[in-house]
């Protein structure tokens, strides 16, 4: 199956909608609890895109374009952690969503613990799938820095591809197809300058003032399901195992095999325990 072939499955729309100023892009799917799902630095909806069927058997999915990436408007300013929580807070208002799980993978997982800290009554429960915003590893921010801007300013295949690679523990879960969807993306134009403000996170001292507290975890009141790889390049499954244990209400799950995102046979493994966890009689 292919990205769109998946989606195919489920009956779903797609649209543009004005939100906070940014004209973001939002795909809906399914029915019942709202969950939004919310992709990584650089990324795009269709992260979720072979997720989404099995979520929306069970949920209103929401997933959308983050400010600045996907076709979302580009950026003409740095995008800091507060810009994105008040684009979420601004999506589910105007969505009429006054609850929502979230489910959040990279600088989505980041967004949902700010988020949770500053309007923790419109929350459910929480996924975090390899969540950012905890640790500030000098060469893994310059590794991300480096291949998301080279991807954007010389959106090429080769580029396209290395930047992809460095999510997957096996580089051949990377197709044509999804290359070839970042590469339109990226070859959008003003797309390579949104991507420098996006990037602002990367830079050490931008990302000191966004960083994840102890006390921001202490502050998160609902349930949260911390999920961590055995091969994530951002960092060991120790950081999410300290992340959980900080959470008054957190849970732990490892994947093995897998890297930044998981792979395509992780991916049933992953749709049931999120499922699971989010339809904890207590959590809808």
């Amino acid at each position: 199956m292919t990205m769109w072939g998946d989606l195919g499955s489920v009956a779903h729309t797609i649209e543009y909608r004005e939100i906070g100023g940014w004209r973001t892009r939002v795909l809906r799917a399914g029915s019942g609890p709202a969950l939004v799902l919310m992709h990584g630095t650089g990324g795009h909806l269709e992260a979720y895109s072979r997720n989404i069927p099995a979520l929306a058997e069970h949920f209103s999915v929401v997933a959308y374009d983050f400010p600045g990436q996907g076709y979302t408007t580009p950026a003409d300013r740095d995008l800091e952690l507060d810009a994105y929580v008040d684009h979420l807070a601004a999506l589910l208002d105007d969505l009429g969503l006054e609850r929502a799980h979230l489910c959040g993978e990279s600088l989505g997982g980041w967004v949902a613990i700010k988020f949770a800290v500053a309007h923790p009554d419109r929350l459910r429960r929480i996924v975090l799938n390899t969540p950012g915003g905890t640790m500030a590893a000098p060469e893994v921010m310059a590794r991300i820095r480096d291949l998301s801007q080279a991807a954007a300013d010389e959106p090429t295949h080769e580029r396209i591809r290395a930047r992809l690679e460095w999510l997957m523990a096996d580089p051949a879960s990377v197709t044509d197809e999804l290359v070839g969807c970042r590469r339109a993306i990226y070859s959008q134009p003003g797309f390579a300058e949104s991507m420098r403000h996006v990037l602002c996170l990367q830079d050490p001292e931008v990302r000191r003032r966004n960083m994840v507290t102890d006390a921001d975890l202490a502050a998160v009141t609902v349930p949260v399901l911390v999920i961590w790889t055995s091969d994530d390049p951002s960092g060991p499954a120790a950081a999410g195992m300290d992340m959980a244990d900080k959470l008054p209400d957190g849970q732990f799950l490892f994947i093995d095999g897998a890297g930044h995102w998981a792979q395509w046979e992780q991916r049933e493994t992953c749709d049931k325990a999120v499922i699971g966890f989010l339809c904890d009689d207590a959590g809808r």
